[in-house]
């Protein structure tokens, strides 16, 4: 994890001083410290503006993040640790996967196939198979 940045992939590196952090206090049990420590932590990112990543990478991102998103900011909260260090790792990691799925390229696509002349055949032999089974439970005939 680099100090002065966020490597999302190659090439795409978030600075430092595009990133917002908010503090605050974490709910839940924490001990002595629980009342004056600012544990839990949010991190923010101005996708819309930001002009570290590249124009294609941010169009996808914001598509594909369209409901997350608050007038272009993706915001990450965590407060799962009781340390606001480890709580920062967190969020950093966080942000980073959710921008890195969120610019990844889309899946090839699926090429249809059709099934085989065996595959057809064992289906219609199962359906037979499972109708005569049916018939068997019905009333002897006289």
């Amino acid at each position: 994890m680099p100090e002065d940045g966020l490597a999302l992939r190659r090439g795409v590196v978030l600075p430092e001083r595009e990133l917002r952090w908010r503090f605050s206090r974490a709910s839940g049990p924490g001990g002595q410290g629980v009342n004056t420590t600012d544990s839990r932590v949010e991190l923010s990112f101005d996708l819309a503006r930001s002009p570290s990543v590249p124009t294609q990478l941010r169009e996808r991102a914001l598509a594909r993040l369209r409901g997350r998103l608050a007038d272009g900011v993706l915001t990450v909260a965590t407060a799962e640790h009781r340390s606001q260090l480890r709580n920062r790792d967190v969020a950093r990691e966080r942000l980073a996967e959710t921008l890195r799925s969120a610019m990844a390229p889309d899946p090839p696509k699926r090429r249809p196939t059709r099934p085989t002349a065996a595959s057809r055949r064992r289906r219609l032999d199962a359906k037979a198979r499972r109708g005569a089974i049916k018939k068997l439970r019905g009333r002897p005939e006289e």
